[in-house]
């Protein structure tokens, strides 16, 4: 039987290997701030990299088109979810199973875009923020330790929102992006990773 004393040794636990990895995010966001400003002030010559549906010439945006963002405000909402999901992937399970699980989810949630995804540009890290929601879910359910509990919790109350992104909103928001990376997360913790 768990006891309060367990339960609030491994919140720190994981509070402390979430403070603990606080670099890498920030340097993610610095990184993708500092290539989309350029874009922008090249007039969006990275659009190129986005991924566009069923086209040869969109083949490349499955992996390049998370760094690709439309404006500030494209790229600002996305930041505060991925440097929160960076950081307790992180924590979960540190740098280098992380970056396996960024690339397979982008490969898969990007190829999936590519085939079902709507005729137009699709780019921004929304599709890799809900392949890393709900990877983080699927591996909690599968895997059900203290930490990965506390993690799960604490993000889905202050991240619980982002279940709606996966429904039609706005024209001009890639919803099944949304749809192909939350699939994507769970594929990966299901039968890869």
């Amino acid at each position: 039987m768990m006891t309060f004393t367990d339960i609030a040794n491994g919140a720190a636990n994981a509070a402390m290997a979430i403070k603990n990895n606080m670099v890498l995010p920030a340097l993610v966001l610095a990184f993708l701030w500092c290539l989309n400003i350029i874009n922008w002030m090249g007039r969006g010559f990275l659009r190129q990299f986005a991924i566009y549906p069923r086209h040869l010439a969109g083949l490349s945006g499955i992996l390049l088109s998370p760094l690709i963002h439309a404006d500030a405000e494209h790229l600002m909402f996305n930041s505060i979810p991925l440097f929160v999901l960076i950081a307790f992937l992180l924590a979960m399970f540190g740098p280098l199973y992380f970056v396996k699980i960024t690339v397979v989810i982008a490969l898969i949630s990007g190829s999936l875009l590519w085939l079902v995804g709507r005729k137009g540009l699709h780019i921004g890290a929304s599709g890799l923020i809900m392949g890393y929601w709900t990877y983080i879910l699927a591996y909690t359910w599968r895997h059900p330790s203290l930490t990965a509990i506390i993690i799960s919790a604490v993000m889905l109350y202050y991240l619980g929102g982002l279940v709606f992104s996966l429904f039609p909103s706005e024209e001009k928001t890639s919803w099944e992006g949304h749809c192909c990376g939350a699939a994507a997360g769970i594929l990966v913790a299901r039968f890869l990773l």
